[in-house]
């Protein structure tokens, strides 16, 4: 299942979020993985979580961000949520074309290998196209 938490920069999408990560991590039984644009957040996750740090990484494309997430999937064949900060940020997205379609391919990773997606995205709700509305379950 893919989930969104939507809403302007500055709005309070991470503090959401995080919440949810600490919501999750108390009737998780498998792994939970935080990506993120940086670590600033590390103190405020479990420490079962695991953060990766984006800025670490060097991508250049939605594609490249994409094989990011399937490599972190097969690694931990236990990972039960991958929750994606900045999302349009760390996927190098900028049109709606493109968000459609990473949420597509991420729908398919999360049905095909049993991992839940909470992802946050710095657009209104009624800027997202038509088809990712129902997945919106915060919306500031």
């Amino acid at each position: 299942m893919v989930s969104l938490i939507v809403g302007a920069k500055g709005k309070g999408k991470t503090k959401h979020l995080l919440s949810k990560a600490a919501e999750l991590q108390k009737e998780l039984k498998g792994s939970m993985v935080y990506i993120d644009k940086n670590n600033k957040h590390m103190y405020d996750l479990d420490s079962k979580v695991r953060l990766i740090d984006m800025s670490e990484f060097s991508m250049s494309s939605t594609d490249e961000f994409l094989g990011f997430i399937c490599g972190v999937i097969s690694q931990n064949s236990d990972i039960e949520e991958i929750l994606l900060d900045s999302f349009l940020d760390n996927a190098l997205i900028d049109s709606d074309e493109e968000i459609s379609a990473a949420i597509d391919k991420i729908d398919k990773y999360s049905n095909k290998y049993d991992v839940n997606f909470v992802i946050s995205i710095s657009r209104n709700k009624d800027e997202l196209p038509r088809k990712l509305q129902d997945k919106v379950i915060v919306s500031l």
